[in-house]
């Protein structure tokens, strides 16, 4: 691992397990550890130095929400997305973000509301000042992070957690592209706008088109970035999908 994570820019008063979460967590969005990456919890403990426990721990949580996953024989490691894989996960993510949107819409206060606007707002500023595919990544996970917390629904919760982890390590190739984190912060917003209109129907259709579009988006980079296509294959996440 040529660039192992740190706890050195983590928040203090944070729990140990909290910390060395956040730290792997980190590592993989930013792609210091890629996509099959062996999760050794002794080498990480030793790498970030604290003890085995917060590390096993961490790495359970990770496993949880779909950044990694266990293999017999083979342990924890940084989930593999392939183009198969990604069409069935953003499939049954657009059903299920359009779910989150309707029941987030009827349970919507006051209090969530300027929770979603701050985020909108604080994406808008890290477009203004360039930041990297990371951090756009970041805030696109609390947004809908944030939709589910105020769906209020944890089976829900539990079923869309892991998918939308998946699906996010995907990203990195599609937002290092200047248009697509603009693209991704308006259809959120209008996610919350249609969510202020108070009909659950608009909010689970805004949504649905939301993670649709970004499949196809997502389809067309990674296929862009394969060194060899076959002439006339049909697009393996586009298929059977509305735009």
């Amino acid at each position: 691992m040529s660039h192992p994570p740190s706890l050195e820019s983590l928040l203090p008063g944070e729990s140990l397990t909290e910390r060395t979460y956040e730290a792997l967590r980190t590592a993989i969005l930013r792609n210091r550890l890629p996509p099959g990456t062996a999760l050794s919890v002794p080498r990480l403990a030793r790498e970030l130095n604290v003890s085995r426990t917060p590390v096993r721990e961490a790495v359970q949580r990770l496993i949880y929400e779909g950044l990694a996953v266990h293999e017999s024989h083979r342990g924890a490691q940084v989930s593999r997305v392939d183009i198969a894989d990604l069409r069935r996960l953003y499939l049954v993510r657009e059903l299920l973000e359009g779910l989150a949107a309707r029941l987030a819409t009827e349970r919507l206060d006051a209090a969530g509301l300027a929770e979603l606007r701050g985020i909108l707002a604080e994406h808008e500023e890290v477009l203004a000042s360039g930041g990297d595919d990371s951090a756009h990544i970041e805030l696109d996970m609390r947004f809908h992070r944030k939709l589910r917390e105020i769906a209020g629904n944890p089976h829900l919760t539990a079923a869309l957690e892991p998918i939308a982890g998946r699906s996010h390590l995907a990203l990195h190739s599609l937002w290092r592209t200047e248009e697509a984190p603009r693209l991704a912060l308006e259809e959120h917003q209008r996610i919350v706008d249609a969510m202020v209109t108070g009909d659950p129907e608009l909010a689970e259709e805004a949504a649905r088109q939301h993670i649709s579009r970004l499949r196809i988006r997502l389809s067309h980079s990674t296929l862009r970035g394969q060194e060899a296509v076959r002439p006339g294959e049909p697009d393996a996440l586009e298929g059977g999908a509305h735009a």
